[in-house]
Formats: structure tokens, sequence, C-alpha cells
């Protein structure tokens, strides 16, 4: 199993420097902040580690990049890929968005919509990627991509001098290991407690801990387009079983809430994805104690602004 370490969160820091926003950071309470990746180029954290993967790579083909996603990935890998001057190819499901679907058009990707879940997506990607030698950027479970998430967590430590919790969204794990990764303490040795928050409905994370071992879950929910990975990544698994990380579920009708709440109080617009680790706390899942400091990620806002009060 190749392994992800702190040290290369630090690199993969300083290779995506000027391709990437450093996030703000806003305190909404005392001890609370929300880190607000929805804000990212692409509508989420995705691009990170797309950035990272493409510009690690030794050479790029003349086919380019290929990806399968949920949508956020995609619209990542499509990003970074038009920024770059390299060709992107996206396999989607069924299940994905029609605003992401729109955005994959606007960013000139090649887009393939198949299947009816992620893993879907990501066989016909893989086959795809077998005949056109185009290079894989994975979603989630690949060492560059998770080193280019944890760079966020960098951000989120500098701009809050040091929290004790930080809530992140699991649906593959790359995230959250790459925000483990990249709040530890120099040297990768200690660092905040990580709460990895998952939709009851998509909970691949807890599955693979009850199981010792990643294992399929069924896919459905508000979060299945963006959290909809089948089975947590074994980089992922290998770094959120450790003993800094509490794992969470969370309801569809708490995501919900959550989601309206970001817009009512704070004027955000997440979408479901974005805002499931802010439901752990809004609907007790996870309960801070007195004083305890605390950052939530808010990942994602690629969603229609119409139903950010309706649904």
């Amino acid at each position: 199993m190749t392994t992800v370490t702190h040290e290369d969160v630090l690199v993969a820091a300083r290779r995506i420097t000027g391709h990437v926003l450093r996030t703000p950071v806003i305190e909404v309470a005392p001890g609370l902040w929300l880190k607000l990746e929805l804000l990212q180029h692409s509508g989420s954290f995705k691009v990170r580690g797309a950035f990272n993967r493409i510009l690690s790579a030794a050479g790029l083909p003349g086919s380019g990049v290929i990806a399968a996603s949920g949508g956020n990935h995609g619209l990542a890998v499509a990003y970074a890929a038009r920024a770059l001057g390299v060709r992107a190819e996206i396999f989607v499901p069924e299940v994905t968005s029609p605003v992401k679907v729109a955005g994959l058009r606007a960013l000139e990707a090649h887009i393939t919509q198949t299947g009816a879940i992620y893993s879907d997506a990501a066989e016909a990607a893989a086959k795809r990627a077998a005949e056109t030698g185009a290079l894989p950027v994975h979603a989630y479970d690949q060492a560059e991509v998770v080193a280019g998430q944890g760079s966020t967590g960098l951000e989120l430590m500098e701009q809050t001098g040091g929290v004790d919790t930080v809530l992140v969204a699991v649906g593959g794990g790359g995230f959250a290991a790459g925000v483990t990764l990249g709040t530890s303490a120099p040297g990768g040795a200690g660092g905040p407690k990580i709460v990895a928050v998952e939709p009851e409905r998509i909970p691949t994370l807890r599955a693979a801990l009850d199981a010792g071992e990643p294992v399929r879950v069924q896919v459905g929910g508000v979060g299945a387009d963006a959290l909809g990975a089948s089975m947590i990544g074994g980089l992922a698994f290998e770094i959120l079983s450790g003993p800094r990380v509490e794992s969470v579920l969370v309801a569809d009708e708490a995501i919900v809430s959550a989601r309206r709440a970001l817009w009512e109080r704070h004027r955000l617009a997440a979408e479901p994805a974005g805002a499931a680790a802010y439901a752990a706390l809004l609907s007790g899942v996870y309960r801070p104690a007195p004083g305890e400091r605390v950052a939530v990620v808010v990942c994602g806002s690629n969603t229609d602004p119409a139903t950010l009060t309706t649904t």
C-alpha cells in the first residue's frame, strides 16, 4: 500500500501555490470556525488534488487526463486541465446534478454520462484510460490527490492558530484523509481530533471500520452525487482508521437543515455534501465540550441556488 505523509502535503501545498485559492476562514461564534472551501476554484476543494496530480506527473500524454466523478472532482480536473492547457475527458453517472454537468460543458471537458452511480462511471473511465493512455486522476484513492487535498488542513491550522477538532465530510475519504494529514503536527505526529461525517445512507468509512477493511455499501440520499463512493479508498482507510478520527453519521434531513442554515445564517450556498459536516454539529450528532475549539469544513457549492430554501 502506498502511504501519504505530512511531508507529502507540504510538498503538494508548495506545488499548487498560485493555482488554487487560499480560501477564507470565518469565526461564526466564539471558538467555532467555518473553512470555506465552497469558494475554491471549480466550487470545491477537489481542485487542490487535481492540480497536484497533474503537476506532479513526469509527462502528460497527448490524450490528456481522464477522471470519473460524481461531479465535483470532474469539475476540478476540467478546471485544472483547462488552466494548464491539457485535454480533459470526464465520466459521470446519471445521478450527477444538471448544474455539475453544465459546469463541465462550460469548462470544455469531453463528457460521458454513464451508469447509475459513481462506481459505474469509474469502471467506464478506467477502460477508456487503458485504450487512450490518458493520465488517470482518481477522485480520492491516489496519493497525489490525497496530498493535494491536505493543503486545506495546513491553511486551516495557520488561519485559526490551531483548533481542537475538525469536522469534515467523507465520501471516498480522500479529503478527510488529506485534512487529517494536513492538520498533523510537524513530523506528522498528533494533531486535532478529526470528526469524519458521513450520510447515514452512504456509510463507507463506518462500514469499513466495522469490518476492519473497505467494503461496499449501498449509495443513496441527498449527498449521492458528491459523496457517492460505494467503498472507502484504501489510502483513506489507512489514515482514517487511526486514533485521531471519530466516525459519525448524519441523516439526510439533518443535511438538508444544515444546508438551509448555512444560507439563512451566513449566505453560504452549499450543496448537500458541502453541508454534511455542519449537519453533525447542528443536529447534535457531534457535541463539543465546553471551550472546545472547533472548525467545520464547508466543502462544496455546486448546486442550484433555487433549491437552497426549498429542499
